[in-house]
């Protein structure tokens, strides 16, 4: 089988859809090797986000960037006799159907329908506009959780038998247990105190990083460190730590490298993800396989990340979330079983389990095309 995948995401960007991206390119190729995979992108990744057993494809030159990836990407595809092509990032090209090219979608999020106060309006327009076709013109869809395929269907009235939930896994740097001599270099490195709780993910309204700074008011000798990249509303939260005396308590960190983020969350005694809403929640992934127990938040897919035995608290409650701090915190064996439990849900996420969801949907999708 040869199959496309869309390399907007994956061969730049060395975040969220990226990762999502390489991921399900690195694990297909992996278990299933026999096939053939293409990346289809306009600049050739970086040496670290080149994945073994894969094609890069890139268009002739001298062309437009955005009328290839909407529109001659297809003439490519059709040349290269690709069977199956997936949009890993929310978007498919034009005329793959008149190209008769079976295609998958992946829907990450509907985020911006659903709390439009936090994109610009004419982000929204074209996330609208490419996002809904997609989802109504792919022969299948795949949500990353439940809630997105519940947004799916509210929003863009796709059939529920036209969406598969498929999770993912998290780079398998976070499945390794870091060294202790090189676990306290790395906090050492960046004047972290020798225990905190931590919080991941860029600094905006949504992510609610104001109430885990309100908890710290309640919370006595307890340390925070945020690592993410700073939006407008940071300052929003520096304003009411200054206010509140907590400078000295929440220590920032951004542009921390990829392979430092291992010993930082399994340095955590407890990870703290308060989003408003999320796709999925790939963070609370990540910790669950460094060892720490996590509290998130109410109102999302937030549970489909963390389990039943991570903690959820309502998203504006800060109250209720220092009493759930503090009540980890002072109960150890809580702790344990927190962690305990957070492992064994992680088997739902097995990779060898992904990648058998996604080839046998490919294969699905391609029997149908054929009739």
């Amino acid at each position: 089988m040869k199959i496309g995948f869309d390399g907007k995401r994956t061969t730049q960007n060395l975040t969220g859809l990226g990762n999502y991206g390489r991921y399900v390119v690195r694990i297909l190729a992996k278990f299933y090797p026999t096939n053939q995979y293409s990346i289809y992108a306009f600049q050739s990744p970086s040496e670290t986000l080149t994945i073994d057993g894969v094609e890069y494809k890139y268009p002739r030159e001298n062309t437009v960037k955005s009328y290839w990836r909407s529109y001659g990407i297809v003439n490519d595809l059709v040349k290269q006799k690709v069977d199956l092509f997936h949009g890993i990032s929310n978007e498919l090209p034009y005329g793959l159907k008149k190209a008769r090219i079976p295609s998958v979608v992946t829907i990450h999020d509907l985020i911006f329908l659903r709390y439009p106060e936090y994109y610009k309006f004419i982000d929204r327009l074209i996330y609208k506009f490419k996002f809904r076709y997609a989802a109504l013109n792919a022969n299948k869809v795949i949500a990353i959780s439940q809630q997105t395929k519940r947004d799916l269907v509210e929003y863009f009235k796709v059939r529920e038998d036209r969406i598969e939930v498929i999770y993912q896994n998290c780079d398998p740097i976070f499945r390794q247990t870091v060294p202790n001599a090189i676990r306290f270099t790395i906090i050492k490195k960046h004047s972290l105190p020798d225990k905190y709780l931590l919080s991941v993910g860029t600094i905006e309204e949504r992510k609610n990083l104001m109430l885990i700074v309100k908890a710290l008011t309640k919370i006595n000798n307890v340390h925070l460190v945020v690592v993410g990249k700073e939006t407008e509303y940071t300052e929003k939260v520096k304003d009411f730590i200054n206010e509140n005396k907590l400078v000295e308590r929440v220590h920032f960190l951004s542009n921390i490298p990829h392979n430092e983020l291992p010993a930082i969350y399994q340095q955590a005694e407890l990870f703290i993800y308060p989003s408003k809403f999320e796709g999925f929640g790939i963070p609370i992934i990540e910790a669950l396989h460094s060892g720490v127990p996590v509290i998130a938040a109410t109102g999302s897919c937030l549970e489909e990340a963390g389990g039943p035995g991570s903690i959820y608290v309502d998203p504006n409650d800060h109250t209720d979330l220092a009493n759930q701090i503090q009540g980890v915190l002072d109960n150890r064996e809580k702790k344990d079983k927190m962690i305990s439990s957070g492992r064994l849900y992680l088997e739902k996420f097995d990779d060898k389990k992904v990648a058998d969801q996604l080839l046998q949907l490919y294969q699905n999708v391609l029997h149908d095309a054929q009739r």
